[in-house]
């Protein structure tokens, strides 16, 4: 009897997993949390890479993996190395905007603009993860967003960007033109005149402003040109048109915008907004989606989180994209028949999670610096990361000691346990929940009178300034530092015995972290920060972990 329900049981175990291998996913919007802007997305074979703008951070441009469109794990980064860009002297939403990603006969090739310095520039590798090669100019592409599209029928290759309205002579604000130039792929330059493809949007009798990340596809004897329309934030849209030749001309659809979220009543529960920069992908069920940047705010416009990747699904009529259902709110969650594939060893990047990143094999891929990264700087082992204190600060252009990851959810606790010994006033160490250079908190140790306390400081908007809220006396042992975001409200915490925590100031201004306060494009970092503040220093601060948890309502 045993024996016959050992095998009962065997049986159930086994039906379990394989069912559990084949299980269908559900697909969860966002499909990567957090600040991972302006998504292009690649297939190749049964595998899709993406990449996004990363402005003035370093390293730039995360490359994301994924065999099922839902499980992502970063396997590099485009601009890895200072030799290929640095981002000194830029605000924090300058640098890079909005790369492209493609492949073609074994090579990857990332297109990118560097808004300030460098301009529209590409790199290749033949691995996707890299390491890329140093950046190749195309000055004659002006503008910012190019893409490459290969036609493999004629062998060819097209660069497409966003320009100046023509002649340099707006009719309005935000006129812009779509142009497109033929690119010799084997010598990474164009090739002939560049022609006009889109004067202002699908109608410029309707004023439209900022027609801008063009892609092409075929789609049957058809050449699909489809951009986003509207501008970046409540008004972003995405709209298609197609000709029968690569040259135009390109004829808008009726049916357009493909997507947007414009329109929709305010109060909607969850809303997800401002929806566009779109790419179109096949998925490993065969069904097509399209993968596109959204926000999620707390309230009207605001949000901390910065611009995610969303999916969903897109459908062909009659040789025209229709992006799930145009106008209609974008869902949270979209069932597939796409089988599940997990990544061994990537950090969950959708829906409410936790985890503790630790420091004895380095870096994550995923941890940022500013502007550029200096390897004098820090140091990882079993014990921690250390950071060396620089002279620099998170209020300047340079490039400080510091080390972060994106804020992934509107309610997140960031944490972390400090071993560090002031020796004068101007040294601080402590972990930052950052925007920008003028929007940040900074939660630190230091000295006063020479004894030691913890600090709280809050920059001033649009100022190099920080001003003091609070601060308490602490002992000379080890502490730990809590940062709980709740949407519009920051609360602070330390810990002297790592279980006991104590409540430094609760429900600050939030919304002074938000994109929408700051003026900019990036998403809130929480980050490992050491100075000392203008002068020479010989000290360093050790961080022993960094934890990290996100539970928002509308992910569960």
């Amino acid at each position: 009897m045993l024996k016959t329900v050992y095998k009962i049981c065997g049986f159930i175990v086994l039906w379990f997993s394989v069912n559990i291998a084949n299980a269908q996913v559900t697909l969860p919007n966002p499909i990567l949390t957090g600040f991972y802007p302006d998504p292009s997305i690649v297939k190749v074979g049964a595998d899709y890479y993406s990449v996004h703008s990363t402005f003035s951070f370093f390293p730039g441009l995360p490359i994301m993996h994924s065999r099922d469109l839902k499980n992502w794990k970063q396997i590099g980064n485009v601009i890895s190395r200072p030799s290929q860009m640095n981002f000194m002297g830029e605000r924090m939403s300058r640098g890079l905007f909005a790369p492209a990603i493609t492949y073609y006969k074994g090579i990857y090739y990332v297109t990118c603009t560097d808004i300030d310095n460098d301009g529209n520039f590409v790199v290749t590798a033949t691995n996707p993860a890299g390491p890329y090669s140093n950046p190749v100019k195309i000055p004659e592409v002006r503008g910012i967003d190019p893409s490459i599209y290969f036609d493999e029928a004629t062998d060819k290759a097209y660069i497409i960007y966003n320009s100046d309205a023509p002649d340099n002579k707006p009719l309005y604000s935000g006129h812009r033109t779509i142009r497109m130039y033929e690119f010799d792929y084997k010598n990474l330059k164009v090739v002939g005149e560049q022609k006009q493809l889109v004067n202002g949007g699908v109608d410029i009798t309707k004023k439209p402003v900022w027609i801008e990340g063009p892609h092409i596809i075929k789609r049957n004897d058809w050449y699909i040109l489809y951009c986003a329309e509207g501008g970046t934030s409540v008004n972003h849209s995405q709209v298609a048109l197609r000709s029968k030749d690569i040259w135009g001309p390109y004829v808008p659809f009726e049916g357009n915008p493909i997507l947007t979220q414009r329109g929709l009543p305010a109060d909607r529960p969850n809303p997800i907004t401002s929806a566009g920069h779109a790419q179109f992908v096949e998925g490993p069920d065969g069904n097509w989606y399209s993968i596109f940047l959204a926000v999620r705010p707390y309230e009207g416009d605001y949000y901390n989180t910065g611009r995610e990747m969303f999916i969903a699904p897109l459908k062909w009529v009659n040789d025209w994209p229709m992006i799930e259902h145009g106008e209609k709110a974008i869902e949270y969650k979209y069932k597939t028949n796409i089988k599940e594939v997990k990544q061994k060893g990537a950090l969950p990047q959708n829906g409410n999670f936790a985890y503790t990143m630790t420091f004895e094999k380095g870096l994550d891929l995923s941890m940022m610096h500013l502007r550029t990264v200096d390897s004098s700087s820090f140091i990882t082992s079993k014990n921690g990361l250390t950071l060396k204190l620089k002279p620099e600060t998170i209020s300047e252009l340079g490039n400080p000691s510091f080390v972060g990851k994106r804020q992934q959810h509107m309610y997140s606790v960031a944490e972390t346990e400090l071993n560090f010994s002031p020796k004068n006033e101007n040294e601080k160490a402590g972990l930052v929940i950052y925007q920008d250079e003028s929007h940040f908190y900074f939660l630190a140790k230091s000295i006063k009178d020479g004894k030691a306390q913890v600090e709280l400081y809050k920059s001033v908007h649009r100022k190099k300034e920080v001003e003091l809220v609070k601060s308490l006396p602490v002992g000379n042992g080890k502490l730990n530092l809590k940062i709980t975001s709740k949407a519009d409200k920051c609360d602070f915490e330390i810990s002297e015995n790592g279980k006991d925590y104590k409540i430094i100031a609760e429900n600050l201004d939030g919304k002074h972290l938000s994109t929408k306060v700051s003026g900019g494009f990036i998403g809130n970092v929480y980050a490992m920060y050491a100075t000392s503040n203008g002068e020479k220093s010989d000290n360093y601060a050790i961080f022993k972990y960094l934890k990290y948890s996100g539970n928002d309502p509308m992910l569960k």
